[in-house]
């Protein structure tokens, strides 16, 4: 809930501060329950300074450099206010002012709006990404630009040879490396992961990456870098990298479902991402299709994923029994050669994109039957073979009740899912440094 200013007429911000605080003289006598009246007081005064210091950032965030009036107008708070809170964080270091050159209207006269952005230097996050096929690191500014990247290919027995943690903090160190200047200022490392994660967070529990469950890597990592390491679920950085990509979707409700080497699927509810836990993530996947049907990485059979992931489709497009343990990774030229063979009308690669989009399409009638996302939107490899699929996805989605009545949701396609993983993996970590670090940095500390 926002706390709105209360005032906008004293510009002087003490006076404010006394209205809003309710702190003033009296406050200050020492009397049977003073102690506890001025604790009381100093705590709310605290937690709207940081409330309020958190508005600004998430609008800074969010919308990128805004004048000062633009951030009243978009917060909700006075203008005096905001002035006071931009002197603070101009202090600190943690934002700086920018002229704009650029004028709306041509007949605008007088001085250019003055911008205020984040400083770039002011800290930096260390971002890894990794799938059955690869590892990306990269290492990003506080303004949320790229300024380094490795890629590194990942094999079934890469973490048997290397411990996870050992693996991490060594391209850890690559980055730290070629870019010397953001070790000092270097805040927070997020990793991406697909699998069930640990209660705690220190781990996964089960991954279809090779070795890579059982140990606590986030935590070994932060120990031995001393920084803060966060897992995200893959479908939770689907769901909230598609919100900030595309803003036309920022308030709907979608469902975002990663078909390649893994089914995954976020899910956001009318602009809040939801799912089995805080995580925000689904089991999408793994929700049964078909009992005692097609062998599934995860080792149960009938999963979802055993027929709609590019291992399940290469499978049936070959004629390969149900049962045969799944390929360790399908390269991404045998994929589009399948794409290609079904283009061109082979019997068998249809079939095997036909049992994925049904697949697919009935395991989203089932989540339709308790959600109703307006827009589906299908991301990773598969999205190039949307056109073969989406016939039995609709028919399939054609079945319910739900969408009987209400219609079909929107299916789009998105090829690329690198860019909405890395986008939510940035922004959910650019946001938590944003509003667990800075917004509570006391007046006078600098970064």
């Amino acid at each position: 809930m926002h706390c709105r200013d209360m005032s906008t007429s004293f510009s002087d911000i003490e006076e404010i501060r006394k209205l809003r605080y309710g702190v003033h003289n009296a406050d200050l006598d020492i009397g049977v329950g003073g102690e506890d009246r001025l604790t009381r007081n100093v705590s709310d005064s605290d937690s709207v300074r940081r409330q309020n210091r958190g508005l600004i950032l998430g609008a800074l965030r969010s919308g990128g450099p805004q004048s000062r009036t633009a951030l009243a107008g978009i917060t909700g708070l006075s203008h005096a206010s905001v002035t006071a809170i931009m002197q603070d964080l101009l202090a600190q270091r943690i934002v700086e002012e920018l002229t704009s050159h650029e004028r709306t209207d041509g007949r605008m006269r007088g001085r250019p709006a003055t911008l205020v952005g984040f400083r770039r230097a002011a800290a930096y996050v260390a971002l890894f990404e990794i799938d059955v096929n690869r590892l990306r690191a990269s290492l990003v500014d506080y303004s949320g630009v790229l300024v380094d990247r490795i890629e590194t290919a990942i094999s079934p027995s890469t973490f048997a040879e290397t411990p996870p943690g050992g693996f991490f903090a060594a391209h850890l160190d690559s980055l730290r490396g070629r870019t010397p200047q953001a070790v000092r200022t270097l805040r927070r490392i997020a990793i991406s992961v697909q699998g069930i994660l640990n209660p705690d967070n220190s781990g996964l529990k089960w991954s279809p990456i090779a070795s890579l469950a059982g140990s606590s890597f986030a935590h070994d990592l932060s120990r031995d870098s001393g920084l803060p390491v966060a897992l995200y679920k893959r479908g939770r950085l689907l769901a909230e990298g598609t919100r900030w990509l595309d803003p036309g979707l920022l308030q709907s409700s979608v469902a975002t479902v990663f078909v390649g080497s893994t089914v995954a699927m976020g899910l956001s509810l009318h602009g809040h991402i939801t799912g089995r836990s805080e995580g925000g993530a689904t089991e999408f996947g793994h929700m049964n299709h078909m009992p005692n049907g097609a062998l599934c990485r995860c080792g149960m059979r009938g999963c979802i994923e055993a027929y709609a992931a590019d291992y399940g489709i290469l499978r049936t497009s070959y004629s390969v029994p149900e049962t045969t343990p799944p390929a360790p990774s399908v390269p991404a030229q045998q994929f589009d050669a399948l794409i290609q063979r079904a283009e061109a009308g082979d019997r068998d690669a249809t079939h095997g994109f036909n049992l994925a989009g049904r697949a697919i399409g009935y395991g989203l009638s089932r989540m339709m039957a308790m959600f109703d996302p307006s827009h589906i939107l299908i991301v990773g490899p598969g999205a190039r073979a949307l056109h073969l699929f989406r016939p039995e996805v609709e028919a399939a989605l054609s079945s319910s009740l739900v969408c009987k009545i209400n219609g079909l949701p929107k299916i789009l396609a998105h090829p690329d899912e690198r860019e909405p993983i890395f986008r939510g993996l940035m922004m959910k970590t650019l946001s938590t440094l944003d509003q667990t670090d800075f917004a509570a940095l006391e007046t006078g500390s600098r970064v």
